[in-house]
């Protein structure tokens, strides 16, 4: 039998999302002594968090658990052309404060019954982006230990994800305190590679090269189908290797030359632009349904 890499003693994978432990990690999935999730419920998909708790129960390997932090619905929100990193993961855009009217748009039409208000999230994509990383970083603090080997999202959150670079960052935060090795992945978009060319380096660093596990990705897999909550597209083709560093930090010395390590580059179709008319209308259809109450 062969011997468990040293890198995966005392070890965790902290994936924001169910299925993110396995999209970027499953070269080490079967080994790692444990698998922690971050974010569960979603206000726009009511179902889906106890759909992700039911295929969590049922994963072909024990030691996995979700901390039932909600999704903020961050994502798009951030713009990857030039990200800003903030305390709480990355600055968000004026793409959070259209979101923040039809929230508010959809709250006026809950009041009246016209909307469901299940649908409707509690707060601003801002703040709970922000308490998130509170929860998280306080939820994480209390479970890793020094020593530890922490497996986690690259700083740039692979196609530019904006959860998961916020799980990063914490985590980030957190090596800092308690002395952890904290482990990224190698998976990259175009999207993501402005931020990413800032933790080049000049000098290599070390790296390890794994082979994907694709029999066990593929079970995984059919467990998230099983229960409607695997996230990824159905023709996914898992790579051959995978490479994992020792996180760097960013804004490397300007040098001629700089590295970082074996991407694996991927294309992710962009989400089309959402547009100003359909919210206008929602406001407007929230302003007349109010309207008519009050008459």
């Amino acid at each position: 039998m062969a011997r468990r890499h040293e890198f995966l003693e005392n070890s965790v994978i902290i994936g924001a999302h169910a299925d993110d432990e396995l999209l970027w990690f499953n070269s080490i999935l079967k080994d790692v002594d444990e698998v922690i999730i971050v974010y569960r419920d979603f206000w726009a998909q009511p179902e889906l968090g106890r759909a992700r708790s039911a295929a969590i129960a049922e994963y072909p390997r024990g030691n996995v658990t979700c901390l039932g932090v909600p999704e903020s619905g961050a994502i798009g929100c951030a713009d990857w052309s030039d990200p800003q990193l903030t305390e709480f993961g990355v600055e968000l855009t004026l793409e959070a404060n259209r979101r923040e009217v039809t929230r508010l748009a959809r709250k006026s039409l809950s009041a009246i019954r016209a909307f469901d208000a299940e649908r409707v999230a509690a707060a601003s994509v801002r703040r709970a982006y922000e308490e998130n990383y509170r929860a998280i970083h306080a939820a994480l603090e209390a479970r890793l230990q020094p020593g530890m080997n922490v497996f986690t999202h690259n700083p740039w959150g692979e196609y530019g994800h904006e959860e998961h670079l916020q799980v990063f960052r914490a985590l980030e935060q957190l090596r800092d305190r308690i002395g952890f090795k904290l482990w990224m992945s190698n998976y990259c978009t175009e999207r993501a590679l402005p931020l990413a060319m800032r933790y080049f380096s000049v000098t290599p660093g070390g790296y390890i090269c794994l082979p994907t596990d694709k029999a066990f990705a593929d079970q995984v897999t059919e467990v998230y189908r099983k229960h409607g909550c695997w996230t990824w597209s159905d023709d996914w083709a898992w790579f051959d290797e995978e490479c994992f560093m020792e996180a760097p930090r960013r804004h490397a010395p300007a040098a001629p030359h700089r590295h970082l390590f074996p991407l694996n580059l991927f294309t992710i179709d962009a989400a089309p632009p959402r547009k100003w008319l359909p919210i206008a209308l929602t406001m407007s259809a929230a302003s007349a349904a109010i309207a008519a109450t009050i008459d």
